[in-house]
């Protein structure tokens, strides 16, 4: 199924204006990341979708042909999964996926069939009769995502699904999700305020500011080619190299840097793996930290500019904190984006 939404806002009857006048079009199979950091209107826009909100006057939600503006959320058709899961602590998992399917009255047949059917797909089959306080953190969220799916809804909302996790089980179960939402082959929107979430799971992902979506695309088209310094920091941590552009070389406090074009007006980003540590380097800067991440240092550099940088150092060994260091940035790497307008 595919989703359109065309001029849609939320505005509160105090004034606050939640969400601005959005478009945004989901295809069909696609799944869609909100993200955002809190307050910025996301899942707002997802339970308009749902029909938990009421939009204001002139917003349209499309669901293929079908305006479904005016639809409660039990018109709709869509499965959720919320923060919480908001299961069922006194039924076991097999009541727990065939509930929604009990509320619409179908033969007891055809909620035996489908409810083993989601079982399979979601590798639940040996916990089917165990209760929901007996399972682990990721079994939950299968659960979740079963029961959402069993009614076989037009299309699947979820609201921060991995947040209520173990930040040890967060990296595992994302790769789970991914794979999961595309064998249900069903058209998905989730929020999350997670960079690396949306990245892993979404094949298109929205970021959201102030009520806004800023720019929408693949995870790699974010990554390397934000359209503005809000996306270019929220996306991948870029840091700003705050200097005087004088034609297409940036002034620093730590040396100057060939820029890849002019860049006067515009604000030059670079992102911590394009920071490289080397004796040849043109800029100077002074180590302020060190920390060992496994697979590479990350080195804190001060001096360069007005603000801390750093530099993702995969040498097997790493400066000393106050050491004075020389780094390269080669202009190829930088971003040169036009500077940040109140987006309200």
């Amino acid at each position: 199924m595919t989703l359109r939404l065309t001029h849609t806002a939320k505005t509160y009857p105090d004034g606050t204006k939640a969400l601005l006048p959005t478009d945004l079009s989901v295809g069909k199979g696609e799944i869609v990341s909100l993200l955002g950091p809190s307050g910025c209107g996301k899942t707002t826009l997802l339970r308009i979708i749902a029909g938990l909100e009421t939009p204001d006057a002139g917003s349209e939600i499309w669901f293929d042909n079908d305006n479904v503006t005016p639809l409660p959320v039990e018109r709709r058709q869509v499965g959720m999964v919320f923060q919480s899961y908001a299961l069922f602590p006194n039924m076991s998992v097999r009541a727990n996926i065939g509930y929604g399917l009990k509320m619409q009255q179908l033969p007891k047949s055809e909620i035996e069939a489908r409810v083993t059917e989601v079982l399979e797909m979601c590798q639940l089959q040996p916990f089917a009769a165990r209760a929901i306080t007996a399972l682990s953190g990721g079994q939950r969220q299968r659960v979740a995502l079963a029961r959402a799916i069993a009614p076989r809804p037009r299309m699947l909302l979820l609201d921060e699904p991995l947040s209520a996790l173990d930040a040890s089980l967060r990296g595992t179960l994302r790769e789970e999700l991914a794979v999961l939402l595309r064998e249900f082959d069903i058209t998905a929107i989730f929020v999350t305020h997670d960079q690396d979430e949306a990245m892993a799971i979404a094949d298109r992902v929205a970021v959201m500011c102030q009520g806004r979506v800023l720019q929408t695309g693949t995870p790699e088209e974010l990554y390397r080619n934000p359209k503005s310094p809000f996306v270019a920091g929220f996306v991948g941590n870029a840091m700003s190299l705050r200097g005087k552009a004088d034609g297409a070389t940036l002034y620093l406090d730590g040396g100057a840097l060939t820029l890849p074009a002019r860049g006067e007006g515009q604000t030059i980003f670079v992102r911590a793996e394009d920071v490289c540590i080397g004796d040849d380097g043109p800029l100077r800067g002074k180590v302020e930290t060190v920390t060992f991440l496994g697979t590479h240092y990350k080195i804190g550099i001060s001096g360069i500019t007005s603000d801390t940088i750093a530099s993702i150092h995969a040498g097997q060994n790493a400066p000393k904190v106050g050491d004075m260091i020389n780094v390269a940035i080669k202009p190829e790497t930088l971003m040169l984006l036009p500077q940040e307008v109140d987006v309200t």
